[in-house]
C-alpha cells in the first residue's frame, strides 16, 4: 500500500488513541519525590510524592549494573504517577528514564527522521496497533502500517520499521513496517534492474555458506552463488574456498521473480578457460596434470587453469580388479594422462593414465607361448570357469579344461587366491583373450586306460547317450568311448536303451584326441574268426556239430 496522505490522518488518529491508552485516570506526570522507606524484604521502596501520599517503586528499577540500588532513604528521585490504584499512586522511575529517552530521540531526529529505521521488539498489542521498544524508546505502530495479519501472534517478536512521523506536543514517534517493505522493495528492484544490465560486475559480500552454495550481500540484496557458478572445474565446496564475511566479484545471471531469486556467478567474471582448451588441445595429446580430487569411482586432475579433468576408475590401469584409486594415486601428486575426451558443450574433459602404460597383454605376449607351464593365481570364479591372473593378465581356465572328470567345475575346486599351475591353451592377440588348461598337466584317464587295454580288446560298458551318429558307452574309471552307426552291427540302435550294457571291442585308442573307439560289428567278426580257428584245431567235430554246438 502506498504512503500517502490518507495514512497520515489514520496515524495521526492513531496515535491520538495510542496517547489516550497511555492516560489513566488522570494525565501522566512527572514528579519529584522522596524515597521514604527501603523494604529488602519486599523488594520495593516507597516514595513520597506529595500530599502525605506514598508510592512503591520496584527495588529492580532503581538498581544498576551492578545489582548494587542507586538511592537510599532520603534521595530525591524523579517518579512518574500513572494513575492510582486503591488510593496509592502508581509510580515509576523506569518510565521517566524512558520517557527522557524518547525525548531526547526526538530532539535528536525531529528534522531529519525521513529515512530513519528503528529495530525493536513489539511489548504491547493495544486497539490501535502495537507499542515498539528500541533502545529504552517506545515507539507507536498503527495497525495499518504494520504489515501483519490479524491472527498473528506478535508480542515479543523483533521487528525493523521506519520512522514516519514525530509529534513533539504528544511526546510520541509513530513508526510503520509497512513502507520499510515498500521502500525496500523499490530499493532492491533497482538494485537488480541495475545487476541485470549487461555486463554488470559488482562486489558482494558472503552472509552465509551451504553445502549448495554462498548467499552474497550485492548493495542490500542478497543473491545466491550456486556451487556450479563458482568455478569452471564444476561444482565446488564453497566452504574450502571461502569464509563468511570475504568480499567476492560476481555478476548477476538470473532473476526469479515470482521466487524474488537473484543468481550469481563468480566464474561469469572470469574469462573462460575452455576456450584456451578448444584451441589448445586435442583429443590423443599428453598433458601433465595434478591429482586434485580422489574419489571411489575415480579421480579429478587440475590442469592447471581452473579447469579440472576426469580420470576414471577404469583409465588408470590396466588391472580389470581396481576398488580403490587411492592405492594407485594421492593428492598432490603430477602425472601425465592422456586426453580421451573434450566435450565443450558439457565442459567436460577425460583423460588416462592407462593408455600411457604398457599393455600387459603386449608384454604377455613377448613372455610367454601357447604350449607354457605357469603358476598363476585365481581372481574370480564364475558358472563357466574361473579367471587365473598371470604377470598382471587374466586368462580363462574353462569348467571342460579344469579337470578330466567331467562333472567337476572350476568353483568346486578352486577359490579366489589359490595358486593354481595351467598351461597356456591359446594366445588370441586379436581379442586380447588367454585360453588356459589345467587337465593336461594331470593324468588322462585315457592314458591310464590304453596301459591295460589294447586294440582289439573285448569291454563291457553302458550305454550313456544315444546320438544320430551314435552310442556314448561309460567304461570303468570314468573312461568314455564312442560306437559309431557303422560300427554297431549286428545290433539294431533302435533297439537300444540308455543304460543297457553293451559288449565291443577296442577300435582305436587316440590318447593324443584323448578318444575311445569300439566297435560292436568288430567284436562280432573276432568272435567268427575265433570260432573258425576253434573248427580247424577241433577235426575231430564235424562243422555242423561245431556250429550246432556253438549256437544252442
Amino acid at each position: 500500500m502506498a504512503f500517502d496522505n490518507e495514512s497520515f490522518e489514520e496515524e495521526e488518529n492513531f496515535a491520538e488513541m495510542f496517547a489516550a491508552s497511555e492516560k489513566q485516570q488522570e494525565t501522566s506526570r512527572i514528579v519529584e519525590g522522596e524515597i521514604v522507606e527501603i523494604q529488602e524484604d519486599e523488594n520495593r521502596a516507597l516514595v513520597g510524592v506529595g500530599d502525605k501520599l506514598e508510592g512503591i517503586v520496584s527495588l529492580d528499577e532503581i538498581r544498576g549494573e551492578d545489582g548494587e540500588l542507586k538511592f537510599g532513604t532520603g534521595d530525591k528521585i524523579k517518579v512518574m504517577v500513572m494513575g492510582y490504584y486503591n488510593e496509592r499512586p502508581k509510580i515509576s522511575y523506569k518510565k521517566v528514564l524512558e520517557q527522557q529517552k524518547t525525548i531526547d530521540f526526538i530532539d535528536a531526529h525531529k528534522d531529519n527522521f525521513e529515512e530513519l529505521i528503528i529495530e525493536g521488539v513489539i511489548t504491547k498489542k493495544n486497539r490501535g496497533g502495537y507499542v515498539v521498544e528500541a533502545d529504552d524508546v517506545s515507539f507507536f505502530m498503527p495497525r495499518s502500517l504494520a504489515a501483519f495479519k490479524d491472527s498473528d501472534e506478535v508480542v515479543g517478536r523483533k521487528i525493523k520499521a521506519q520512522v514516519v512521523k514525530i509529534d513533539e506536543a504528544e511526546n510520541s514517534i509513530v513508526v510503520s513496517r509497512r513502507k520499510l517493505f515498500n521502500e525496500e522493495r523499490k530499493k532492491k528492484k533497482e538494485i537488480i534492474d541495475k545487476l541485470m544490465e549487461d555486463d554488470t560486475i559488482v562486489e558482494g559480500v558472503i552472509k552465509k555458506i551451504t553445502s549448495y552454495g554462498m548467499f552474497v550481500d550485492v548493495g542490500g540484496v542478497d543473491g545466491l552463488v550456486h556451487y556450479n557458478e563458482i568455478s569452471y572445474k564444476g561444482p565446488v565446496n564453497p566452504s574450502k574456498l571461502y569464509k563468511e564475511g570475504d568480499t567476492v566479484t560476481v555478476k548477476a545471471i538470473s532473476y526469479d521473480k515470482d521466487k524474488r531469486h537473484l543468481s550469481l556467478s563468480i566464474k561469469a567474471v572470469q574469462e573462460d578457460p575452455w576456450a584456451e582448451v578448444e584451441s589448445e588441445l586435442d583429443e590423443g595429446d599428453t598433458i601433465t596434470v595434478t591429482v586434485s580430487n580422489i574419489e571411489a569411482y575415480g579421480v579429478f586432475v587440475d590442469l592447471g587453469n581452473d579447469i579440472e579433468g576426469f580420470l576414471h576408475i577404469s583409465e588408470i590401469t590396466w588391472n580389470k580388479n581396481v576398488k580403490n584409486p587411492n592405492d594407485y594415486l594421492t593428492v598432490g601428486e603430477e602425472i601425465d594422462v592422456e586426453v580421451i575426451e573434450i566435450n565443450p558443450k558439457t565442459h567436460k574433459l577425460r583423460v588416462s593414465l592407462k593408455r600411457l602404460l604398457p599393455k600387459p597383454f603386449d608384454e604377455f605376449s613377448k613372455k610367454y607361448n601357447e604350449g607354457d607351464v605357469v603358476t598363476g593365481t585365481v581372481t574370480s570364479l564364475t558358472d563357466f570357469g574361473a579367471f587365473v591372473r598371470i604377470d598382471g593378465v587374466e586368462g580363462l581356465l574353462h569348467n571342460q579344461d579344469v579337470s578330466w572328470d567331467k562333472n567337476v567345475k572350476c568353483k568346486d575346486i578352486l577359490k579366489s587366491g589359490d595358486e593354481v599351475e595351467v598351461k597356456i591353451a591359446k594366445i588370441n592377440a586379436e581379442d586380447q583373450k588367454i585360453s588356459l588348461n589345467r587337465k593336461t598337466l594331470l593324468e588322462s584317464p585315457i592314458d591310464k586306460f590304453a596301459t591295460t587295454h589294447k586294440i582289439n580288446s573285448v569291454v563291457t560298458g553302458t550305454i550313456r547317450d544315444i546320438k544320430e551318429f551314435g552310442v556314448f558307452v561309460s567304461l570303468e574309471d570314468g573312461v568314455d568311448a564312442l560306437i559309431r552307426d557303422e560300427d554297431l552291427s549286428p545290433l539294431v540302435k533302435e533297439e537300444l536303451e540308455i543304460g543297457q550294457k553293451i559288449e565291443a571291442a577296442i577300435a582305436i585308442i587316440d590318447t593324443r584326441r584323448d578318444r575311445i573307439r569300439l566297435s560292436v560289428k568288430k567284436l562280432d567278426y573276432i568272435k567268427n574268426q575265433a570260432l573258425l580257428e576253434e573248427i580247424n584245431d577241433n577235426q575231430s567235430h564235424s562243422l555242423g556239430d561245431l556250429i550246432k554246438d556253438k549256437f544252442k
